[in-house]
């Protein structure tokens, strides 16, 4: 069950990571997203990050994460996690790519997140994932 978890959680941090690499130029192609993210999870970053490269936005810096698990089934051995999170994204704000400016005045701030992970063929990907407003932890 350990093994489970901590996989599962290694799995939610590099979906951040590789979230964050690929804003650094809106690359909603890249195939790094999938390499943690499936599903809805990877349907929703893929819209965003194209989205911020219509818009002309690129995100810089990192988000803070610290999972935690919530949850785990089955029990015996679990193939489900549920992860929350405390997310900060006061490192990791978008930017108009063509002045470099922050792209609105926003500054970013500490936001709950939920996660749902599961072991899909062998590797731990997230499914889904949501993020609440900035305050919501």
């Amino acid at each position: 069950m350990e093994i489970a978890r901590s996989q599962a959680k290694t799995a939610y941090l590099g979906m951040w990571r590789d979230m964050a690499q690929a804003g650094t130029t809106s690359d909603w192609n890249s195939p790094k997203l999938a390499q943690y993210a499936t599903g809805t999870a990877l349907s929703a970053i893929s819209r965003g990050m194209y989205a911020d490269h219509l818009n002309g936005l690129v995100t810089k810096g990192v988000p803070k994460n610290d999972p935690k698990v919530s949850s785990s089934a089955p029990a015996a051995n679990p193939t489900t996690v549920m992860i929350s999170d405390c997310g900060d994204s006061t490192r990791w704000l978008k930017y108009r790519k063509d002045n470099g400016k922050l792209a609105d005045g926003k500054p970013g701030g500490r936001q709950a997140i939920t996660a749902e992970v599961k072991n899909v063929n062998g590797a731990w990907k997230v499914t889904r994932f949501a993020v609440e407003a900035v305050g919501s932890c």
